[in-house]
């Protein structure tokens, strides 16, 4: 990805954030990123496009972000890192958490979210199963996957709209992890 693909992808997230998706308007990304709509059109085709691919981008840079700083420690840091990750007070992380929220809740009313988010879905379910085969857990790992991480997203819908504090909704995260960890006979 391009340094200005970067850019274009992270406008989105913000004026998703801001302005929701059906809100979204590619001139107001473009606006945003300091770019042409052309460019814009260009790089993603069309607001489906950019919708998908600010899917991935979110995901992504979520993901990297989280693995790089539990780079050395345990197998248990490492996918407490990823998990809790999603959860701090960070202004891109709550952009990216509001951004992701939106587009899930949009892919009820729009079909053409649904594969894009199935697909990333897929991915992050897969960061999580690896995670999980990494610590040792045993049984289902893409089961435990999926529960956890529907459980993020619960907590961060309830973060986001001020119901849970930032600690509170760590805490809840990681009591669930360990509970699910050793119920599948690995103790932490």
């Amino acid at each position: 990805m391009t340094p200005r693909q970067d850019a274009i992808l992270q406008a989105a997230a913000r004026c998703i954030a801001r302005q929701g998706v059906r809100g979204l308007r590619v001139h107001d990304v473009a606006a945003e990123a300091d770019v042409s709509t052309s460019l814009l059109y260009y790089h993603f085709t069309d607001r489906e496009g950019l919708l998908a691919a600010t899917l991935d981008h979110i995901n992504d840079v979520s993901a990297d972000h989280r693995l790089a700083r539990a780079a050395g420690e345990t197998a248990l840091d490492r996918l407490e890192a990823l998990l809790l990750g999603e959860i701090r007070d960070d202004d891109d992380i709550r952009t990216g958490s509001i951004a992701w929220n939106e587009l899930r809740a949009t892919a009820v009313f729009e079909a053409g979210l649904r594969e894009p988010l199935a697909h990333t879905t897929a991915t992050w379910n897969s960061r999580v199963r690896a995670a999980l085969d990494d610590v040792g857990a045993s049984g289902d790992t893409d089961h435990l996957a999926t529960i956890l991480t529907a459980l993020i997203e619960g907590v961060s819908g309830r973060w986001l709209g001020g119901e849970l504090s930032t600690d509170h909704a760590r805490t809840l995260i990681r009591t669930a992890i360990h509970h699910l960890i050793t119920a599948t006979g690995k103790s932490t």
